[in-house]
């Protein structure tokens, strides 16, 4: 039996494509949406973007018939503007007129088609518990189905044989097919144990379907030493070129931003493998905004880009080898650039080390906007936590950060580590696990 789906207008906000997104069921789009939405239109922002091409292709279908009496999905089910709603019972504020209304219609056609089951989506946490108080069954809009625990971490741990882990160390490379793996993607590090004495265990990662032993670390990466396993993988992930895109996630202190600075510098100035380094980031406050800033674009970046800015004047005080550079020489010498993802569409960025910082705050939209710029010989990187989130409409699962790790994990492009211990300082650690 089909069933009746009801849309807020949020979800068709956040995911432009959903009306496709219900398989071969009913999608209802109330009135009142239609008429929400319109107030974004001009909005040059994603939710703009959203509600334009929702538009363009409500009026597709509206081409194809009646929206009143139901059109034809191109997923196999229908889609019905509805029009009627139902009166709601006393106590529902009337300062969620727009809210209610949505809600209204939902009610009434649980009424009008009692035997069809009825599910009314939406991302506004409070109006699924309004929607649960008028007996209308909701959910969440998550298109990917999926719980952020389950999200690829780009690590596993396994007990192998005492000489496999001989042979690694040996320099040998080991196929998959020997070795008792879970489900294993390309370039994903793993940690082997079960040999005795000095080699009792072994850091290697995945290369082209054999099992590679990683190589220690000679001399720190601009100052920078991994200081526990997961950082070892992420160095090595970062410092290699064949690898283009890198994702990084980790809660507040782990070293991501720390660590991809460190090897954009590397490649860029030392290495020459890169013409400049790149560094930007969403511009999202957290908590209150202080409204517009003044001056020229330089200065209102300025806040945004201090926590960059005190990475590099931390990474050119350790850095204790020859190319030792201050934050403001690499600017003038045009090795270093900040910029403002806004201004990211329509550039090509050939040759570069691209690092997207706080990528939790962009949508599967943005970050494909991003990644569509990249140009020949370019490394990208994404860092971020999925837990520190100040996009209304995103969250944990639904942003582009997580959607980027799950879309590429087995591409031989990519790789991805996951961080979990904090490297910051002991109050640091203490506060990101406690709080």
């Amino acid at each position: 039996m089909r069933k009746n789906f009801v849309l807020d207008t949020n979800v068709l906000l956040h995911d432009a494509g959903c009306l496709n997104a219900f398989e071969d069921n009913v999608v209802n789009i109330p009135i009142y949406v239609i008429e929400e939405m319109d107030t974004f239109k001009r909005n040059q922002t994603e939710l703009g973007r959203n509600a334009r091409s929702v538009a363009r292709e409500l009026d597709r279908y509206r081409r194809k018939g009646s929206l009143e009496e139901g059109v034809e999905l191109d997923g196999g089910g229908l889609l019905r503007v509805q029009l009627q709603g139902r009166p709601l019972p006393p106590g529902f504020s009337v300062s969620h007129t727009m809210d209610n209304s949505i809600l209204s219609v939902a009610l009434h056609l649980s009424h009008t088609e009692p035997d069809v089951p009825l599910i009314f989506v939406t991302k506004d946490t409070n109006l699924r518990i309004r929607a649960d108080a008028l007996g209308i069954e909701s959910e969440d809009y998550d298109r990917e189905g999926m719980d952020v625990s389950e999200v690829y971490t780009g690590t596993q741990e396994a007990v192998i044989d005492g000489d496999v882990i001989d042979r690694l160390y040996d320099g040998a490379h080991i196929g998959l097919d020997s070795l008792d793996l879970t489900e294993v993607h390309a370039n994903q590090y793993l940690t082997l144990v079960g040999g005795s004495g000095r080699r009792q265990n072994v850091l290697a990662r995945v290369s082209e379907g054999k099992v590679v032993a990683l190589q220690r670390m000679r001399r720190p990466v601009w100052g920078v030493k991994p200081r526990n396993r997961e950082q070892h993988f992420a160095l090595d992930m970062l410092l290699r070129p064949e690898i283009k895109l890198c994702t990084l996630i980790g809660k507040a202190g782990t070293g991501k931003t720390l660590m991809a600075l460190a090897a954009g510098l590397e490649g860029v100035v030392t290495d020459n493998t890169y013409r400049r380094l790149l560094v930007s980031r969403p511009i999202f406050p957290m908590g209150r905004d202080l409204g517009y800033l003044p001056g020229d674009v330089n200065d209102k970046l300025g806040p945004w880009m201090q926590p960059i800015k005190d990475n590099f004047e931390f990474l050119t005080t350790v850095n204790n080898g020859s190319d030792v550079r201050t934050y403001d020489g690499l600017l003038n010498d045009g090795l270093v650039e900040l910029e403002a993802l806004t201004y990211i569409r329509g550039r090509s960025l050939p040759q570069q080390f691209i690092i997207v910082d706080e990528a939790q705050n962009l949508t599967p939209h943005e970050i494909k906007t991003v990644l569509t710029r990249v140009g020949q010989d370019t490394k990208i990187i994404f860092t971020g936590d999925p837990y520190q989130i100040d996009q209304p409409y995103l969250d944990s699962v639904n942003n582009g950060l997580t959607f980027v790790v799950e879309k590429f994990k087995k591409s031989e492009l990519a790789a991805h580590v996951t961080l979990s211990k904090g490297e910051r300082s002991p109050l640091a650690e203490l506060a990101a696990n406690l709080l």
